[in-house]
Parts: structure tokens; sequence; C-alpha cells
């Protein structure tokens, strides 16, 4: 590797604060920022309060209410005043329902090159695209991160990413990361941070490579990196922030562990095909096929530019009436100047139905398309019932393609289109939004504030130390790529649990095996769960592993599992196993018994683990957790870990 510094090693030498900067090996880093959204942030404000501080100690801590938006109940709206009132009791930015999408209006509020920021939700990493180090996380490493700790992680490879030439026309940011997801899959990227460099930058917004960071995670990537230029001196400049611009380029002769070229200029339409991100073809290669719903908007696709061109397109059209045309404007920013600009009665009268500011049908709140329907989609992920409808067809696509496919009731490549690429050109300054969000008082002087707690807010469950012995069946075998989703669904029954373990516990593994919950309370013991490659992949939500944990899985034995699914678990003291080889899992089946005798000292002495099968087989299996983690995981878990420092 060349003595020379790329940006990603940059970014974590300045933040090192333990460990040595190689590939596989442990690293602590300084925590400048964090993120919480609603979803996750519930937990995370209870772990904090157990940690029993009176402030956070970031420079920045903000949270976002953006995903439980729909109010069918008092469940969600109890949340939002809980979250309110932990902001203000812990000196924490608080952002309420309407203001918009986290990792955008932290992008526009918050973000400066140089920082790290750690989120409780896995599309923080869309921070990169202005020269953050910026990872998602399980909520409780969020929680200790706000109280001052350092956040642990596996030192990633660096793929360095050359981006030449231009994107032609009705090709844009999305097409970018999904011809990345053509080529790495939704695994190719785990342990691995992408840089992105070359003169094709000057080419992308600061948005355009918000997209690209964004959907970074849906490669398994740590995190998506991209130089601070002049086009992030420009969004900071749009924002009112140009004073917190600070230049930050990979050093001229950098090197990079891993290699790779994008040339923009031959670059077409693409789309991610049901039921994962990685199922990436052309959009020719599917055109023609009816559809019923398109979604313009989300976390992925969150620049204004995003709504501007299919408005453009739209104008003096209607969309047939068998189609529905979602628009999910990202934030009270971008829906201000789509108004002051004309372009959101363009939507409208082109038959548009207007959702608002927040994540919504991403995450499964409300727009679940018809059954047996194509739904086209400008969101990250398409994982099998993430929409809300079971066996859905969600495909993955671009603004352009979204409307062009709107339009003609149908797949439809937009280059098709009869009509010239509409301009779109950033205004100078958007409208601060930071006056919008209520922000950390001094509090040193005053009475302190109390939370408000509703009847669905429950406290954590106690989960106590690893076994000397661990015995019981395998409650379930899953298959490759099984994501978050499926082990603990998102929707609008379901989030608004979030916040209370033993009812959201219902739907663990659901989407799998609906009877895994009564199997789970009738066993009422240890036991574990077997899966294949990439196990746990997407959503950062912890309680994909604390519900499992609440219903006795003790260890989970996988082929491979997905970075903060893995961290996850060992934060709530389920052991991450893993085969030594993959045709091992093809033996074993739901309801074999295993056995494992010394488990604490096994995990101890190496890596190794004996495990004894139903008919006296023995199966060895592995483990990569660091020293750290083994004393974590034979704790029970970091809370656990934590408490007992004391």
């Amino acid at each position: 590797m060349s003595a020379k510094k790329n940006l990603a090693h940059q970014l974590i030498e300045q933040h090192l604060i333990r460990g040595n900067m190689t590939p596989g090996e442990e690293v602590q880093l300084k925590i400048d920022h964090t993120l919480c959204q609603d979803a996750t942030g519930t937990m995370v404000m209870l772990e904090f309060e157990a940690l029993g501080l009176p402030q956070v100690k970031t420079e920045v801590s903000a949270q976002y209410v953006d995903h439980n938006l729909i109010q069918s109940d008092f469940k969600n709206a109890d949340d939002h005043l809980f979250l309110r009132s932990a902001s203000r009791k812990w000196g924490i930015w608080f952002s309420r329902p309407g203001n918009g999408i986290s990792h955008a209006v932290h992008m526009a509020c918050f973000g400066v090159p140089g920082k790290t920021l750690l989120g409780s939700d896995s599309h923080t990493c869309a921070g990169g695209a202005m020269g953050m180090l910026a990872m998602g996380a399980g909520g409780l490493q969020v929680a200790l991160a706000m109280a001052g700790k350092p956040f642990s992680l596996v030192m990633p490879e660096v793929v360095g990413v050359e981006v030449t030439g231009k994107l032609p026309p009705w090709v844009s940011a999305k097409d970018v990361i999904l011809e990345m997801l053509r080529r790495y899959d939704v695994k190719g990227g785990v342990n691995k941070i992408f840089e992105y460099y070359g003169p094709g930058l000057e080419n992308l917004t600061a948005m355009d490579r918000h997209v690209i960071a964004n959907m970074g995670q849906e490669m398994g990537a740590t995190a998506s990196v991209f130089p601070a230029d002049e086009a992030v001196r420009a969004f900071l400049k749009q924002q009112g922030r140009e004073q917190d611009f600070v230049p930050m380029q990979a050093e001229e002769g950098a090197d990079y562990d891993h290699h790779d070229r994008i040339d923009l200029s031959q670059l077409e339409p693409m789309i991610a095909c049901p039921s994962s991100p990685g199922n990436v073809v052309t959009v020719r290669e599917v055109a023609g096929k009816p559809i019923y719903q398109s979604y313009i908007g989300s976390s992925a696709n969150p620049g204004l530019r995003d709504f501007v061109v299919p408005a453009q397109m739209l104008e003096g059209k209607q969309i047939p009436e068998e189609i529905s045309l979602d628009i999910n404007p990202t934030s009270r920013q971008v829906l201000e100047e789509l108004s002051r600009s004309g372009d959101l009665n363009r939507l409208l009268l082109a038959g548009a139905r207007l959702h608002q500011t927040g994540c919504n049908g991403c995450i499964g709140m409300g727009q679940a398309p018809a059954s047996d329907r194509i739904s086209l989609r400008t969101v990250p992920r398409n994982f099998p019932g993430r929409s809300g409808t079971k066996e859905d067809q969600v495909y993955l696509c671009s603004p352009e393609t979204a409307t062009a496919s709107a339009l003609s009731g149908k797949i439809t490549d937009p280059r098709d289109m009869e009509m010239e690429y509409p301009a779109f050109t950033e205004p100078d300054t958007l409208t601060d939004m930071r006056p919008l969000m209520l922000a950390p008082e001094d509090r040193s002087n005053e009475i302190p504030v109390e939370l408000e707690k509703g009847p669905n807010i429950q406290p954590l469950p106690e989960f106590d130390s690893v076994p000397e012995k661990l015995s019981g069946p395998i409650l379930l075998k899953t298959g490759d790529n099984v994501s978050t989703d499926e082990i603990l669904p998102a929707g609008t029954d379901i989030l608004p649990l979030r916040s209370n373990i033993p009812a959201i516990s219902h739907y663990t593994f659901s989407r799998i095996d609906e009877t895994f919950y009564a199997r789970a309370k009738k066993h009422a013991g240890d036991c574990f769960v077997i899966g294949g490659e990439n196990y746990g992949q997407g959503s950062s939500r912890e309680h994909a592993a604390i519900t499992p944990r609440y219903l006795g899985v003790r260890a989970v034995i996988a082929v491979s599992m997905a970075r903060i699914h893995r961290r996850n678990l060992i934060n709530f003291g389920v052991v991450p196993l893993l085969f030594k080889k993959p045709e091992d899992l093809v033996g074993l089946n739901q309801d074999d018994m295993l056995k494992i005798d010394d488990l604490p000292k096994q995990l101890q002495n190496g890596r190794d683990i004996e495990i004894q099968v139903t008919g006296g087989k023995a199966l060895t299996v592995t483990h990569n957790m660091s020293e750290d983690e083994v004393a974590t995981v034979i704790a029970g878990g970091l809370i656990n870990e934590v408490r007992d420092s004391h």
C-alpha cells in the first residue's frame, strides 16, 4: 500500500482511538455526530437512560421523526412525545414529524466534511456524500457513542472507484449505484469502504452522491466516501453553511486495496427486479410489463432534482387512471421549493398523489401496492414483503424510469420517450431547516426534564449471561440473504411496537415462518437458528436481534453474516457462529438438537467451537469475534457488560 493516504484512511486515522489500520483487525473510532430515527430511536433513548448521564457528549446528536408517522392510534404519537422529552433532557436536536427524512435533513443541517457520523439507521452511510465517514450501527452502539464511548468495528478494506465521463440524458445517479449493485450484489461490499474519485465527479452534485452513498449499504459496505470538493462547497453554500466547508480528498498517488472504474457516459437506465437490490438488469430487459404504482422519493432519491425532473416530464400530461403515482417529498425544504417553483402543481395536475414528508412506504408505512401488481420505487430496498404486501413485486429504479413508466402504464426505458431530457439547475439557496427543529438547551440551572413515557413504552428485558452448557433445538433453518425485514418486519401494525419487546416479538421471523413465535413460546427454552450466506442483511434494526433473544435464541450459526446484524447479536448476548464449510449447513435440519459444552471457555480459548448434534454427530463451527466482542457476548450483551463494569 502506498504511503500516500486515500480519503477513507485519512478519516479513520484522524478518529482512531485504538487499534491498527490493518484490514480485519478491530479498531475503535471517536464519533463526532450521531443520528437516530424514531423507529429505532425509542430503544436508543431507553438504552441511553440506563447509562445515567446528564447530557450527550458528542458534537452533534440529532433525533428525527420520519418513519412512524401514521398515527392510527396512540402508540406512534406517544413515542414522538417521548423522543421530544428525551431530546430536551439530554441535549439532542429534535426534528419533529413532517420535517423530513433523517439522512437528507442531517446532511443539509449538520453535515461537515471530515466528521464521523454514526446512526441507528443503516442508510446513515449517505453522509459519505460530503466527505464524512458515515456508518450505520445498532442502537445500543449509537447510545454508547452519544455517551462519548468509541465505536468498534473491523477495519475495512478500501475499494477505490475511479469515476470518469458524464451521465448521458435519461441516466442519473440511481443508475450509477444500480450498476455497482449489478457488479457486487448484496454482499460484495461486506467489510469494505467504497471511495469514489476521479474527473467524473465534477459531473455529480452532492445530492447525486447522496444517492450513491445511501445505497452503498445495499452492497453490504461499511461506508461510501466521496471527496469534499467544489460540489460539496456549493451544497453547503446553498444551505447557508459555506463556512462549514473543509476540503477533503485522497492524497495524490494514494492507493487502494481494490480497484474499480465506472465510466458514467457508458451507463444506461437500470432496474433492480424483485426481490433484491442486487437483482439488477437494464430497464430494456424488462420493459413492457404492466405496472400498478410508481413511487418517487425516499432517502435513496432525496434531492430536489429527483422531483423537478419528473414534474417537468409530466407537464401538460396525465397519468393513466389505473396508475398510482406516489410523490413522497424528502423534507419541508424540498416541498417548499417545489411549491414555490410550480413543480408541485405540475405533479398534482398530472394526477400524482402527494404524501407527507417522510419515509412512508419505503418502510412499509402505507402505500402498499395491490396484490400481484408491479410497483416501481425509487427507494433503496425491495426485500420480500417490505412494502406491506405479501409476495410483492417491487422494482427499484430512477425517478426518470418511474415517471416514464407511470405515463405509459408499463415499465419503460425513459430514453424511449419522445421528449427532450428536462434541464435542471440547483437553486443558489434553499430555506434553512434548522429553525424548524428543537435545538438543545442549556439545562445546567433548570429543573430536570421528565421523560414522557406512554403505556406502549416498556423497559428493556434483562438477559442473562451465556450458560456453561448450551443445548436446544434448531428452531428455524433459513436460506441465503435473509434480511432483518424478514427476521423482524416493519409495517403499520408492527413498527408502532418498537418500544414494547414482548408485544413486537410476536412477529419474529413471521415473514419466513408464521409458526415461529408459537413454537418458541411452547419450547420456552434455549434454542438455535441456522442460516446461509449474508444472514441479517439490510436494516440496522436491533430488534431483529433482541426479539429472537427474548424468545430463547442463544446462538445463530450461518455461512456468513452482515456487519451490523452480527454486531447487534453480540450486543444482546446471541452468539454469532459460522460454518467452517458451507456444506455443513446441508446436514442440519429444523428440530435437530444441538449441545455445546463449556461454551464460554471455548469462546475464550480459540476460534473453533465443538457442537454435538442429534444422533451423536460432532460438528465444528467457528467464530470471528474479537476478544472484546467475546467478553460482551459472554456477559449476555453490552448493557450487562457496561453495567457490571461500574
